[in-house]
Parts: C-alpha cells; structure tokens; sequence
C-alpha cells in the first residue's frame, strides 16, 4: 500500500477522458497516495468528454516538480489543451527528467511530444498519435501497457487495469 506522504499529480484541460482521469484517480487515493489535480488554472473546473466536472487544486505554474513522486496525463482531447500552456508542458519535462514517475495514457503522449522526452523510448499510446510518437524520436509498439524506465504509456480506456498495476509498481 501506498503512502499518505507520497504525493502524485494528475493533469486536467477542457473534454479529458472521464475514465482516464477518474479511474486512476480513486485507485491510487485507494493505494493511500495523495493525489493533486494541476492544471492551467487553479481552482477551475473542467468538463470531461462524458460530461463530469473536474476542479484543479493547483496551476501547473505553482507547482514544483521536485515535490512530487509521478505525474499522470489523461487523454481524451484534453492533451491537445494542456499543451498549449506552457508550464504545463515545462512540468512534464521536469517531471521526466527529475526520474519520476510520468504516466500518459490514449492521446496524453501529445504532452510528451511537446515536453521533447521521448527521442529513443519505447513508448504506445492511441493509435492515430502513433506518428507524432515515431516522429518525435519514439519507438511505438501496439500493447496494452510499456514501461521504458519511469515513463508508463497505454493506449487506450480498456488499457487501465495494466496502465494502473504499471504505476502501482513504479512506485512502490
């Protein structure tokens, strides 16, 4: 089981994937995690693709990357969002870089692309960014989960079990 002191983040924009977000959400809070919604902007709501509201507890430009264990972006059309702010974008890179945990799940690998971390990872994600992965330096494979050190890729809602279990083991 978790630990109520290890802290993780979980990205929010406007249409994220309801069950990538909520899933991933209530199972690590179950593993004893913290988990805190960071955003673009603090304290705003966002409507998921399915319609259930999300509030963020930070701005992605509050937040300190060394003060985190992982990191998990949720797909849907929200990545395409989240990637137009900058910070957001800056967080994934430092996140990466510091060896945290980073998990992106469906069309989230679009914050990896733009935070430039992928050149020479194997890495899957929805199939219709497979070209922005490949042309971003990435090796892309068709499975349901893969672990290239401490970045976790799936690619698509049904993928979650393997996508949580792979995050559960990283950071334990």
């Amino acid at each position: 089981m978790g630990s109520q002191k290890r802290k993780i983040l979980l990205m929010v924009e406007e249409l994220y994937n309801d069950r990538e977000f909520w899933y991933p959400y209530y199972r690590l809070l179950e593993e004893g995690y913290r988990v805190e919604v960071v955003s673009s902007r603090a304290g705003a709501l966002y409507g998921g693709a399915a319609g259930i509201k999300a509030k963020s507890d930070l701005a992605a430009d509050q937040v300190r990357a060394a003060d985190y264990d992982a990191l998990i972006i949720p797909g849907g059309y929200a990545p395409d969002h989240m990637r137009r702010h900058p910070a957001m974008v800056k967080l994934v890179g430092e996140m990466v870089r510091g060896e945290k945990v980073v998990a992106a799940i469906c069309h989230a690998g679009w914050m990896l692309v733009s935070a430039g971390v992928l050149r020479g990872r194997k890495v899957t994600g929805f199939f219709a960014i497979k070209d922005d992965l490949v042309n971003a330096g990435a090796d892309y494979v068709d499975r349901e989960v893969v672990v290239d050190g401490k970045i976790i890729t799936s690619r698509t809602p049904d993928d979650l079990p393997a996508f949580l279990k792979a995050i559960i083991a990283a950071l334990a």
